[in-house]
C-alpha cells in the first residue's frame, strides 16, 4: 500500500490494465469451429459449423459405364465409320455393324448402349448415341418390351448434371416416343424417375435478346420443353398430371387452360 495519496495517484493502475490486455486478447483469439447438434455447441467461444453448400448444377460423372466395358473388350458389335449428321437424325447413322442389326438381342444390346450415353469420353458417347439411334430406328416395335431396363440407364445419364447428356438422353427418348408403338404411355409410370432433372434445367435458356437461334437441339431447356409436349401428346390422359406432378411450372399444350368461347 502506499502511504503517500499524491504517488498513490500518479501510479499507473497495472491490475486494471492486464485486465483490459487479457479481454482484449480474449476477444481476438478465433473461436472454435464445432458441428451442429452437438454438446460442443453450448460452449463458450464456439461457433457452429454451417452446412455445406449444395451446387445443383455441379457435374457428377460417371466413372465407368458398361458400355465402355463391353466396348473394351470387344463385344459391341458396331464402330464408328464417319461423321453423324445432327441436323437430320432420320439418315443413316455413321455406323458399320459386322452383323445384321435387326437380329440382335434388344433385350440384352440396347441397354447397353442407352448405359453408354452417360460415358464422359465424346467418341465412346457418341459410339454409344448413334447405335442406340440406329437400333431404334431399325426396329421400333422391339422398343416396348425392353422399355423397363431402360429406365436405369437413362436416369443414370441424367444425373450426370452434363446439358451435353441430358441433351443425348433426352433426344433417345423422344425417338422412341415417336416411333414405338405405345412408348409413350408405357412411360407415364416412370416419370418420377426421368424427369426430377427436367425441372431444374427447364428454365435455363440462353437471352438472345432480338437474335434468333434456329437450333433448338443446343438449348436444353428447349429441348426439354419439346419433350415433355411429346410426352403429353402421346402419353394418353394421364400424362399431363404426371408430368405436372414433377414439373410444376409445365403448361398443357394438348389442352390449352384459355380456350376461346363458344359462339352462341
Amino acid at each position: 500500500m502506499c502511504s503517500n495519496t499524491q504517488e498513490r495517484a500518479t501510479r499507473p493502475h497495472e491490475p486494471g490494465r492486464v485486465c483490459r490486455d487479457l479481454l482484449y486478447s480474449r476477444s481476438k483469439q478465433p473461436n472454435r469451429v464445432v458441428p451442429a447438434f452437438t454438446y460442443q455447441a453450448l460452449q463458450k467461444n464456439t461457433v457452429v459449423r454451417p452446412p455445406p453448400r449444395i451446387d445443383i448444377f455441379k457435374r457428377r460423372p460417371v466413372r465407368e459405364t458398361v458400355f465402355k466395358i463391353y466396348f473394351s473388350r470387344g463385344d459391341i458389335p458396331c464402330v464408328l465409320a464417319g461423321r453423324s449428321n445432327k441436323q437430320d437424325p432420320t439418315k443413316d447413322r455413321p455406323l458399320r455393324w459386322t452383323c445384321v442389326p435387326e437380329e440382335l438381342d434388344y433385350c440384352y444390346y440396347l441397354p447397353i448402349f442407352v448405359d453408354g450415353l452417360a460415358d464422359m469420353d465424346s467418341d465412346t458417347r457418341l459410339l454409344a448415341i448413334n447405335g442406340a439411334i440406329d437400333l431404334i430406328m431399325r426396329s421400333p416395335k422391339k422398343v416396348l418390351p425392353v422399355l423397363p431396363k431402360l429406365i436405369l440407364p437413362l436416369k443414370r445419364a441424367f444425373q450426370t448434371r452434363d446439358k451435353r447428356i441430358i441433351i443425348s438422353a433426352l433426344q433417345v427418348v423422344q425417338l422412341m416416343v415417336r416411333l414405338g408403338p405405345c412408348v409413350g404411355q408405357a412411360l407415364v409410370p416412370f416419370y418420377r424417375q426421368l424427369l426430377a432433372v427436367c425441372n431444374i434445367y427447364k428454365n435455363i435458356n440462353v437471352n438472345l435478346g432480338e437474335g434468333i437461334d434456329p437450333d433448338r437441339s443446343k438449348r436444353i431447356g428447349d429441348v426439354i420443353e419439346d419433350t415433355l409436349k411429346l410426352l403429353e401428346y402421346c402419353g394418353g390422359p394421364n400424362a399431363f398430371i404426371n408430368i405436372k406432378y414433377m414439373v410444376p411450372t409445365y403448361e398443357s399444350s394438348v389442352f390449352p387452360r384459355c380456350e376461346m368461347p363458344k359462339p352462341s
